[in-house]
């Protein structure tokens, strides 16, 4: 079995601590053969897909994983296949000395941080498309979006082979669109959802809150005061989605710093239009607030 708490030979060059249970791999074939050797000797294998930046919410997703699975693996790649805006993808945050600390302390046993190139090689073309429920919603305002998701998650389930994947329901139609992707091409991972991670304010944790300023931050919890107004809503009977939504489009009058993209009201299950039928619905939102953009949903169950 490879020693998974050694350091890359960089880091070590550099006389940094050892963190424990933390290596870090770069290459494709070495995370494959580390996980291969692991299930070899019967061990469970469990992934957590991330583009890194990690906080609070990732670490739950690794701490459930480390409880239910021998060995976790958490992957650090920021996509570029998943922005529409090369600003976006320079901006996005980046802190692998910082990633490697909190996988370690929830309880990673490796983590794979491969650069684009390693990712994807040299004029790669090939793309995954899951049609309907990454053509909706956000994948109507962002076209390759999820193509990017799909894509990149079906690279990694095939490199990391088989092995429970855990996913925050903060990014739901992220989750659908994996799940669906898994269920349709017989992918070697089982899906398992985990619940949004939430400050005490109620603001879901992102990777993209280290970008709001201080007052920007003190505003953003309006954005789940909103949907849970859109909650309430559907509890005490209100069953038209266009009024729901525009309930929760209405708060975000009393916080003007906060300028609206999106909100939908839909099934829980396909994402479509509930009907009189559904049981589950989802409310999801996206909102500007100042350059960065936030989204966030509450499930209600009828």
């Amino acid at each position: 079995m490879v020693d998974l708490r050694v350091v890359s030979a960089r880091r070590a060059s550099q006389s940094e601590p050892a963190r424990p249970h933390g290596g870090v791999v770069t290459e494709k074939a070495a995370l494959r053969s580390a996980l291969d050797q692991a299930r070899a000797a019967g061990r469970t294998v469990g992934l957590v897909p991330t583009m890194g930046a990690l906080h609070d919410g990732h670490a739950a997703l690794i701490r459930r994983a480390a409880a239910e699975c021998d060995l976790v693996a958490v992957t650090v790649f920021v996509n570029p296949l998943q922005f529409d805006r090369p600003n976006d993808l320079a901006a996005y945050p980046r802190d692998l000395d910082g990633d490697l600390a909190v996988a370690a302390a929830a309880g990673a046993r490796l983590v794979f941080a491969p650069t684009s190139t390693e990712m994807y090689g040299v004029g790669a073309q090939a793309r995954v498309h899951v049609a309907g429920l990454a053509d909706r919603l956000e994948g109507a305002a962002r076209p390759d979006h999820f193509d990017g998701v799909a894509t990149v998650c079906t690279k990694l389930f095939g490199i990391a082979g088989p092995c429970r994947a855990y996913f925050g329901e903060k990014d739901f139609q992220q989750l659908a669109v994996v799940r669906r992707l898994v269920h349709d091409l017989d992918l070697p991972a089982e899906v398992v959802a985990c619940p949004t991670v939430r400050a005490d304010d109620g603001l879901a944790l992102s990777s993209r809150n280290a970008l709001l300023s201080p007052a920007e931050r003190a505003a953003a919890p309006a954005l789940h005061r909103a949907l849970r107004l859109g909650a309430d809503l559907l509890a005490s009977g209100g069953r038209d989605p266009e009024v729901v939504a525009a309930a929760v489009a209405a708060a975000f009058g009393h916080e003007p710093r906060f300028r609206l993209d999106r909100v939908d009201v839909v099934d829980a299950d396909t994402l479509a239009a509930p009907d009189e039928r559904t049981t589950r619905i989802r409310i999801l939102a996206a909102a500007f607030l100042g350059r960065v953009r936030l989204i966030d949903n509450l499930g209600v169950t009828l």
